[in-house]
Order: C-alpha cells, then sequence, then structure tokens
C-alpha cells in the first residue's frame, strides 16, 4: 500500500482518489482553500459509474502536511490552479519524492523543476497526458466516474528516472501508461483543449443557459469535422518536431471503449452507451477558462516555434476572447514565469527531457 496525497478535491481529485482506494492504495486529499474538502468531515467519499466505493480518505490540512505524510504526489486540479500548488508545495517536496500532474499544463513540470533546483532538491516530476479518469462531482461527498481510461500517455522529467517513474504510477493506477518522447510530446498528447474548443463553440448558448445537455450528442458531424481539423494542426507540429503522439481517433476509442469512426459517430455511440457525459452549464467552465489559456495557447507557441503556425487554435483563442472581454493569451502565468522571451526551440526540447529550462549554447564560429 502507498500513500499518496493530492493536491485538489474536485471532480478528479475524488475520481482519482477513488480509484486509488479500489487498487489498495491510501489517498489523502488537500484543498488549497479548505472549502472542499469540508464534506469529507461529515460523509464518506462515495463514488458511483465506473468505479463503485464508498471510504474515508484522509484529509491534509495544508501543503507541507500533504508532502510529509506521504510517499508521492498527485496534482489533479485545473490548470490556472498549478502554479500557485506548486510554488506551496515546493518548499515541503523532499528529495526523490515522486510528483505527477494529472493531467499537465503547458509547461508546468519546467516550472516545478525550477523551484525545487532552486533548493538543491531533485524529485521525478511526471507528466500524464491527460486523467486517469473522467466524471463530475456531485453534492457533497460525492463523484459520478464516467470511465477509468484504458491507455494515458506520460513522461517524466529528468528522463533519466523514466523508468522507475513508470513502475510507480502502473502500481498505483494500473497498467494503463504510454511513455512518450519528452515533455513537447506530452504538451501535444493533451487532446482536451482542442476538443473542449470545439465543442463549447458548437454548444456555447447551452452553456449560457445553464441547460443539461449530452455532450457526446451533440458531438454533430460538423462539431466532429471541426474537432478533427484541430486534431490535424496539433499532429502537424508534432511531425515537425519529430515526436509521435496519438490520433483523436486513437484518443477517444482507447478513453471511452468504442470503435474508431469518424468523430462524431464515435460521439454518438459514447451517448448511445451512456457513457457520452454531461456538458457544461455555464460559460464560466474550465472548458475555456483552462484550456484556452493552459492548453491552446501553449500549442500555438510550439506551433509557431516549429514553423507549423495553429490557425484554428489561434482563431479560438481569439473568438473566446471576443467572447468573455478577456485576453487570454496573457492569462498563463506559468508561461508569464518562464517567460519564454529569447528562447529557442532547442532550449525547450532540452528542458523536456532535463525539466531545467536554459539558452543553448551557440555554436562556435
Amino acid at each position: 500500500m502507498s500513500r499518496v496525497g493530492i493536491a485538489g478535491a474536485g471532480s478528479i481529485a475524488f475520481g482519482s482518489a477513488a480509484l486509488l482506494h479500489v487498487n489498495g492504495h491510501d489517498p489523502m486529499l488537500w484543498s488549497p482553500s479548505g472549502a472542499s474538502t469540508r464534506a469529507l468531515e461529515d460523509a464518506p467519499l462515495t463514488a458511483t459509474g465506473a468505479i463503485d466505493a464508498q471510504f474515508a480518505p484522509r484529509v491534509a490540512t495544508s501543503a507541507q502536511q500533504l508532502c510529509e505524510d506521504n510517499d508521492a504526489i498527485l496534482i489533479a486540479l485545473p490548470g490556472y490552479g498549478h502554479k500557485a500548488v506548486f510554488d506551496a508545495l515546493a518548499p515541503h517536496i523532499r528529495d526523490g519524492q515522486h510528483v505527477i500532474v494529472s493531467s499537465h499544463a503547458s509547461f508546468g513540470a519546467v516550472y516545478l523543476t525550477r523551484l525545487l533546483d532552486a533548493r538543491g532538491i531533485t524529485a521525478p516530476i511526471t507528466a500524464w497526458g491527460t486523467t486517469a479518469v473522467t466524471g463530475r462531482r456531485g453534492e457533497g461527498a460525492t463523484v459520478t466516474v464516467n470511465t477509468v481510461r484504458g491507455k494515458v500517455d506520460l513522461c517524466t522529467v529528468p528522463e533519466t528516472r523514466a523508468d522507475c517513474a513508470r513502475a510507480v504510477c502502473t502500481g498505483l493506477f494500473g497498467d494503463v501508461f504510454v511513455p512518450r518522447d519528452g515533455l513537447l510530446a506530452i504538451m501535444l498528447s493533451n487532446l482536451n483543449p482542442q476538443n473542449h474548443l470545439g465543442i463549447a463553440l458548437g454548444n456555447i448558448t447551452r452553456m449560457e443557459r445553464g441547460e443539461t445537455w449530452s455532450q457526446g450528442q451533440n458531438v454533430t458531424p460538423k462539431v466532429g469535422a471541426l474537432l478533427e481539423a484541430l486534431d490535424a494542426e496539433r499532429l502537424a507540429i508534432a511531425d515537425a518536431l519529430g515526436l509521435q503522439t496519438k490520433t483523436i481517433f486513437e484518443h477517444f476509442s482507447a478513453s471511452f471503449h468504442v470503435p474508431m469512426s469518424s468523430i462524431s459517430e464515435m460521439n454518438q455511440q459514447m451517448h448511445a452507451q451512456g457513457n457520452g457525459g454531461t456538458g457544461p452549464a455555464t460559460a464560466d467552465s474550465r472548458y475555456v477558462t483552462e484550456d484556452v489559456p493552459y492548453g491552446l495557447v501553449p500549442t500555438a507557441v510550439l506551433g509557431r516555434l516549429a514553423g507549423r503556425p495553429a490557425t484554428l487554435h489561434e482563431a479560438g483563442t481569439q473568438i473566446f476572447g471576443a467572447m468573455y472581454g478577456r485576453d487570454f493569451t496573457a492569462e498563463n502565468d506559468i508561461l508569464n514565469a518562464l517567460d519564454l522571451t529569447g528562447h529557442t526551440l532547442d532550449d525547450l526540447r532540452g528542458a523536456a527531457r532535463t525539466g531545467l529550462l536554459r539558452k543553448t549554447p551557440e555554436p562556435a564560429n
């Protein structure tokens, strides 16, 4: 049995805790605000759907306790909360303590490595391309787990720790992990931002009106065609960087257990099977507020550096900016803190393997 501290207390954190519990491990949840774990004071955590479990997870009251009381740390909260959580955890992470980011956003592993390096601490940081589970948190201490994914892409920085880190992840969450070639490949393996762009654009009025609507059913043929075109942009960037990553078709098939077809047809099958999910009932959704600055914007940065501009990704960012009256290109606090100005693609390739962003020496004349 391993003790795993989970930073976060939303749907993914609760679902991940349930998966750890049924796999025989001992999860601890930490809500940075303290609000999201209050329900656990009066009731056990109850998971239904793809996981059926009821148990009382440990609850941390501070970042220090989360690090001190656990063997490994899982970051399971929206991307816009990662930097603040990294800042809180970094003073307490031990040398060699395994940190898993579920799922990795932007260059978060590079930012956390920088914080640890300043303390002289080396800890393997594993970045997942997506989450191990999907689901929705319900009232109180409840979560509906829609699916447990059959495949999850991952990499570790520094890459010299990759094999042992994968073994740790497998021992905790199951034999579902597919190694990818560095952090840039993982960044391009997270399909949620591009998929949520198409889904939210096609259903924004449903979100604004607070409707209850099936997400799978409303990936109609034209929405599905947009998702496929967005995926082609992402794959073109990966190809230009010499990286291998799954296609959107492989992603939906492995994640939701449906045969490969068009994206719309696969989503209709998911809906028919009852695991198409429910779309956001608010415009204040992570589909936009997280996935645009922490997903679309970094992909666009890589596209420009690789000579494969992601025009649909950038257009989506601008359209949402106009809808929301916000400059989403300026909202990624991890990118802002790292300041990629003056860094080259080779610098990013080095950081993707070591976790440390440094300027590549220019060749001697």
